[in-house]
């Protein structure tokens, strides 16, 4: 297998890819979804949320938490997760701006 080139890249693009690749699992979506819908930390309910192993379920956590978009800290014998929302909004706004470029100078077909 190859590596990535992802030094041939500029930051800017290595950073949405990364965002999007993070994004790119449903199992993410839903955790990020619940844990907007209940604007509170969770800690360990998870499971009966999203419906997978808890082992799944730490691994998902850490890409997230690598990422940046949710944070966690230590209550006791869990660890309680919640959305890191100053990362969340620098997040939106790099892929708003990649979203939003300029179509409209395209001529193809």
């Amino acid at each position: 297998m190859g590596l990535t080139k992802t030094a041939i890249f500029n930051s800017q693009q290595n950073e949405i890819a990364s965002f999007a690749k993070v994004l790119g699992h449903p199992a993410r979506v839903a955790i990020l979804q619940h844990l907007f819908k209940i604007n509170a930390c969770v800690c360990g309910d998870l499971v009966d949320e999203i419906g997978l192993a808890q082992p799944t379920i730490s691994q998902h956590l850490k890409e997230l938490k690598h990422m940046g978009l949710i944070k966690g800290t230590v209550e006791g014998t869990s660890v309680c997760y919640c959305i890191d929302l100053q990362n969340w909004e620098k997040m939106k706004e790099k892929i708003t701006m990649f979203l939003n470029l300029d179509i409209s100078a395209t001529n193809c077909c």
